[in-house]
Formats: structure tokens, sequence, C-alpha cells
């Protein structure tokens, strides 16, 4: 079953990131509770003035029995199995009502060729996957600064760097495959559009198509100091009959970092199909 063939895929690159996941260090900056566990239910913390979204964060993942529902019983056996991705690497229209009728029909030709092809998700070959991936594949860690955001994924995916101080979206980027990232506040939550993306990157797992034009748009508003709710929408009339998205809460994974990670030294069984 070709869906099987693409969780299988996912899975796989899950598993080759799992040792590069984690550090023991106590971080003397986690507010701690009285016998000396971390403290996520305290105040967020702030710079100048603003929510300080720093730390290493971990999307939301879905209950094993909620990709049964969908998927089917016959998911792969190798797991730390579906634990290290959510739904949305799968699809980003997973809880879209009625998501599939929202592609134009040239979109929809490109999915079921990607399907009918034997390709994985781009993951698999070691190329990026992008967003909404990187953010939900594994960890990622944001490192804010006055002027920009860094985000960095546990995937191996090129680093983001979201520019916060004032500057508009350029207006004919470089294609590339995290594409171009400006942010802005509005009260507490920090609102951050991005595009210019590669058309040859996959929206996710099911291969759902975009176009260089698609404009995500993220919302992040942290709670406290370890939780924070992320918003994703995402806007391509070339591909869409209309904007679309979801929501997922990212929890605070404390005395923890983003490790290296070389997609080559793990990924060697997999290869594009010969042509």
């Amino acid at each position: 079953m070709r869906t099987l063939s693409i969780v299988g895929a996912l899975v796989i690159v899950a598993l080759g990131c799992i040792e590069a996941q984690s550090q023991n260090y106590r971080d003397p900056s986690i507010p701690r509770t009285k016998d000396g566990q971390p403290n996520l239910s305290a105040p967020a913390p702030r710079l100048n003035g603003k929510p300080d979204l720093s730390g290493v964060w971990q999307a939301e993942r879905t209950p094993v029995n909620e990709f049964v529902r969908v998927l089917g019983p016959g998911l792969p056996a190798i797991q730390p199995d579906l634990n290290d991705i959510t739904k949305h690497v799968l699809s980003v229209l997973w809880d879209v009502p009625g998501g599939e009728q929202l592609l134009r029909p040239e979109a929809a030709a490109i999915m079921q060729q990607r399907q009918k092809s034997g390709r994985d998700f781009p993951t698999a070959y070691c190329q990026p996957g992008s967003i909404p991936a990187s953010m939900l594949i594994l960890d990622f860690k944001m490192i804010q600064a006055p002027g920009e955001i860094v985000v960095l994924a546990g995937n191996g995916d090129p680093a983001r760097q979201i520019y916060i101080d004032g500057r508009s979206l350029p207006k004919d980027p470089e294609p590339s495959w995290m594409g171009s990232s400006a942010g802005r506040w509005e009260g507490e939550t920090l609102i951050v559009e991005t595009t210019g993306f590669k058309d040859s990157a996959w929206l996710d797992g099911f291969g759902h198509p975009r176009s260089e034009a698609m404009r995500i748009t993220e919302r992040y508003r942290r709670r406290d100091f370890g939780h924070m709710d992320i918003e994703m929408t995402f806007d391509d009339a070339q591909n869409y009959t209309r904007p679309f998205g979801f929501k997922t809460t990212a929890t605070l994974l404390p005395d923890t970092d983003v490790l290296e990670y070389i997609c080559t030294e793990n990924q060697r069984r997999y290869r594009p199909p010969t042509p």
C-alpha cells in the first residue's frame, strides 16, 4: 500500500536521527520546582519586552490510534514508531474536512504522479523536508536575538533565518528549500510569513505540491515557560482553491539540545528509483 510505504520511509528517517536528540546538561536558566524538576508552568521568559521563544521544542505527537484510524491497522512494525513525527508530516490536510477537494486539477495530478512514481518523501533521499516538516519531525531549536530568530531543525534541514527587524519579504526571492521569512509581533504573538520555496519540495509525505508563490503564515504564542501554541496557514492559489492550515502545541525539551545530524551517514539504503 502506497500510504504505508510513505509512513515506513518517514519512520526510518526519524530512526536515523534518534541518537542526535539529547545532551544531558542542567541548564541554570530553567526555573525548577523544589524537587529540581523543570517548572514548565513558570512564566515565559522575555527579551526586549517580548516573549523569548528560545529553546528546544517538540510538536505535540499524534496518538498511534489516530494514525490507525485514518491509515488502517497495517502500520510499520519498526517503531519508535510514529512517535518522532506528527500526522501533519504525512498530510497537511489531515484535519481539514474535505481537504482533498481543495486541490486544483493540476495539483491533484502532481500528487498522484508522485505517489505512482515510487518516490518517497524527499527526506528519504537526504533532501530537506522543508516547512512544515522541519518543525514536526523530531524537534527544533529556536534562538531569538533582537533582530532575528534562527531555527535549527533536528531532522537535519537547513537553518532558517526569521528576520524580526522590520524588513519586508523580498519581492523576487531566489527559490530555496526553506524559503525567505520575515516576522512581526502582534501583542504576545509572533507572526512569521515565508515564501520563495522550491516547487520541487513536497508539502508533506502524501506529495501535496507547493508553488514558488506559496505563502506560509506561522503564528507562535508562548503560553508559559514550557508550552507554545503554533498555527500554520498555507496559501497557494496556483494549487489550492483557498487557504488552509492546522494548529498544534509545542512542548519545551529542557536540559537538551539539537545536535548535528548528517543524513547521508544514516540513509544510504534509500536511493531514488531508476527512471
